[in-house]
């Protein structure tokens, strides 16, 4: 059995240890907002925050979460950075065909709690792993820094 917090809530699951985070939030705890995307970590799409920490939850196993807080884009806007980033993502209409936009946003979300003045140079490394085949990228950097200037 493997115990962790999701979105503020305690939860278990006897799913195999070696399942994929996204899997057992989407499937066990009918989560859907993340997305799978490449499955192999590498385009953004499932991310989750583990203890405020951005994760790609299609190759993070559950056996590395027992015990730790996972977020997800269902709470992210709860708190208040969250809230703000989702607000600026309405604002500046980021969102094309939206598919990527929940993992972007926990990103950008997990940036500006650690970096609340991020520059260019901030944004672009914190979302290089967030693959857009929109190309809002412009959209998606302006976003970050409405949020930041709402925080400020």
């Amino acid at each position: 059995m493997i115990r962790f917090t999701l979105n503020g809530k305690p939860v278990s699951t006897d799913l195999p240890g070696d399942t994929p985070l996204l899997w057992a939030v989407r499937d066990g705890f009918a989560l859907t907002g993340s997305k799978f995307g490449c499955g192999m970590g590498l385009c953004g799409a499932c991310t989750m925050h583990v203890d405020g920490d951005p994760v790609r939850s299609c190759s993070t196993p559950l056996s590395d979460i027992a015990g730790k807080t996972v977020t997800t884009i269902e709470t992210v806007g709860a708190d208040r950075v969250g809230a703000a980033v989702q607000q600026a993502w309405q604002k500046l209409d980021v969102v094309q065909c939206g598919y990527c936009q929940s993992g972007q946003i926990m990103s950008a979300t997990a940036l500006l709690q650690s970096n609340p003045k991020p520059t260019d140079a901030d944004i672009d490394a914190a979302m290089a792993g967030n693959v857009c085949r929109c190309a809002t990228y412009v959209r998606i950097r302006a976003a970050i820094h409405e949020a930041a200037r709402t925080l400020a």
